[in-house]
């Protein structure tokens, strides 16, 4: 079993910045792929970035935050983060990080392990 925790939502205005963290349980930490997935209130849950450590890092992004949001680990403290710059009013969301076996995959179905999310709202 993985259990996830994130921190780091909150509320900021358009073109801010927030830097979610998301602590592991695992002792295999960096085996997993780690992603962040967001869902809006009546929305589908969708992916936003994915990360794995293998000879250097790989990472995955939706279209929808590229060049504005960056992936990063650090598999000595079993942390991944997600660096939010840009912020828009539509990243509005609650936000999960979530642990994997199988790869950069932006498939939540794929996902084994999730946390309990984090909120972050972006006022314009």
């Amino acid at each position: 079993q993985v259990q996830l925790v994130e921190s780091g939502g909150g509320l900021v205005q358009a073109g801010g910045s927030l830097r979610l963290s998301c602590v592991a349980s695992a002792r295999t930490f960096s085996r997993y792929v780690m992603g962040w997935f967001r869902q809006a209130p009546g929305k589908e849950r969708e992916f936003v970035a994915a990360i794995i450590m293998r000879s250097g890092p790989s990472t995955r992004y939706a279209d929808s935050v590229k060049g504005r949001f960056t992936i990063s680990r650090d598999n000595a403290k079993n942390t991944a983060y997600l660096q939010m710059n840009s912020l828009k009013p539509e990243d509005t969301a609650v936000y999960h990080c979530a642990a994997t076996d199988y790869g950069l995959d932006p498939r939540a179905s794929m996902y084994d392990y999730w946390g309990q999310g984090t909120q972050v709202t972006v006022s314009s």
